[in-house]
């Protein structure tokens, strides 16, 4: 599980996320993430950045992402990803993630568990929405449709 790590001495100029650049579903994600934010967010990989960053052991980037803000906070693993969508106006989310235990323990031990699994839910993130972020195709509902006249017929 990943440690939660409130604040860095050393805060960056922008809002930086900071994920793993060696995976494809953070790549997928982040691309999305990306295109939604609009330039609110910086997005570096930490094998780039995470030197800026000592504070923060290395070890900790490795198991989820971080988003840390210009006054230095931090959010975590799917608080990362909630929080930047807060910066690009969906706030629910994030503000659900702060004040409801349950969907907080929710969303923590799903992200670690995607997260030990990247390999596998990168393969069905494909499968579901096809292999280009900026361009989701729902596919998962031609596979809703087959099962349904496979039932039916």
């Amino acid at each position: 599980m990943f440690t939660k790590i409130e604040q860095t001495q050393y805060p960056p100029s922008q809002h930086t996320l900071l994920w793993d650049g060696d995976c494809g579903f953070c790549k997928f994600w982040k691309t999305r993430w990306e295109q939604k934010t609009k330039g609110v967010i910086f997005f570096e990989t930490y094998q780039k950045a995470a030197s800026n960053f000592p504070d923060i052991p290395l070890k900790e980037f490795k198991k989820a992402s971080r988003l840390i803000e210009k006054d230095g906070r931090i959010y975590s693993g799917p608080d990362s990803a909630y929080r930047s969508m807060w910066h690009a106006g969906t706030k629910y989310h994030h503000e659900l993630y702060q004040s409801n235990s349950f969907f907080r323990k929710f969303s923590d031990h799903t992200y670690n568990h995607i997260a030990k699994n990247r390999n596998l839910y990168f393969k069905v993130t494909k499968l579901l929405f096809g292999n280009n972020p900026l361009k989701l195709r729902p596919y998962w509902l031609l596979y809703i449709f087959i099962i349904l006249a496979i039932i039916f017929l």
